[in-house]
């Protein structure tokens, strides 16, 4: 693996370090705006106290941290760029390709170096009717298995909620919410379903990630974000064409790993574009929050290493005097 120089520093010093995910910019926007949001969302991590790492693939090197060059690249690439998948990682190392990471891939990938913050735009999840597809995101799998903390505003509500929480649960995931006791739907504050943690700080947040690390469960933490107010009215009719959507997916018969392409599409198409600019605003809110708990997280890590430095002074001090 490529590490940049920065992140490698940071890493080094227990700085704060925020994983990014790829794909939102190859499969997620067009060719400028995808590189402007990757640049405005490192900014704001930047901006916040930690150090952006936007993870990718390229000629078959993983790369924890893209510089300015490797970013246009990417964002040019588009869709040219496979969408990897942990089960992708290998194929695409092997043949020297270029891959933009999704969740269950960057998770991996940070995990892999020791970066425990990983900030996203939405998980995948359960799909409608999985319980005769199977169509299971691995996001959720992954999460099963991979100590890293993703910071995310849910999931879309064209997947089913209730049983991709389920299905977390399933996996000995820790799901909690920011300032809410709901869960968040992505586009809306709330899916209805509550979650078993609700934390109020970037300090309550890093508390529980380094507990959860120092366990050594071995599995992930979903801390979701709810969709900033001034966001909410855009939400509430992205909602509305959903609801549309998934009446007509019912009523032509659109089933299978035909529906959420469908699903998107039409959304899309409903909405005039709306929903691009909320996701947009929903990844810049969700880098915001990381980027507080992940310094939260290196200031209770220094302070915790510093009281266990003095105390053992203290006791050297002691056994000195003694003798």
């Amino acid at each position: 693996m490529k590490i940049a120089p920065e992140i490698s520093d940071a890493l080094s010093r227990g700085n704060a370090v925020v994983a990014l995910e790829s794909t939102i910019i190859s499969h997620g926007m067009p060719y400028p705006q995808n590189l402007q949001t990757a640049r405005e969302v490192e900014s704001i991590i930047k901006e916040n106290g930690a150090v952006p790492a936007t993870i990718a693939i390229l000629d078959g090197v993983p790369h924890i941290g893209l510089n300015n060059v490797d970013l246009e690249r990417l964002a040019i690439l588009g869709k040219k760029a496979q969408k990897t998948a942990r089960r992708d990682i290998p194929c695409i190392i092997a043949t020297r390709g270029n891959g933009a990471t999704t969740v269950s891939a960057t998770m991996f990938f940070a995990s892999k170096v020791g970066i425990p913050v990983f900030v996203t735009g939405g998980i995948g999840g359960v799909h409608r009717h999985g319980e005769h597809t199977m169509d299971i995101s691995s996001d959720l799998t992954e999460l099963g298995r991979t100590p890293v903390a993703v910071i995310s505003a849910g999931v879309k509500s064209i997947l089913d909620i209730p049983r991709t929480l389920e299905y977390l649960e399933t996996q000995g995931v820790t799901v909690a919410a920011y300032k809410t006791q709901e869960f968040p739907a992505f586009f809306t504050e709330s899916s209805g379903c509550k979650v078993p943690c609700r934390l109020d700080s970037p300090e309550d947040c890093a508390q529980l990630i380094e507990a959860s690390l120092k366990l050594e469960l071995g599995s992930g933490i979903l801390i979701g974000v709810p969709i900033p107010k001034e966001h909410e009215a855009s939400g509430n009719l992205i909602e509305s064409a959903i609801s549309r959507a998934l009446k007509e997916a019912e009523d032509n018969n659109v089933t299978g790993n035909a529906a959420t392409p469908f699903l998107l599409a039409r959304v899309n198409e409903l909405t005039g574009g709306s929903s691009l600019v909320a996701n947009i605003a929903l990844v810049k809110h969700n880098a915001l929050i990381g980027a507080k708990i992940a310094v939260a997280l290196a200031n209770l890590r220094h302070t915790s290493y510093n009281g266990h430095v003095k105390s053992a002074s203290r006791g050297v001090g002691a056994l000195k005097s003694a003798l």
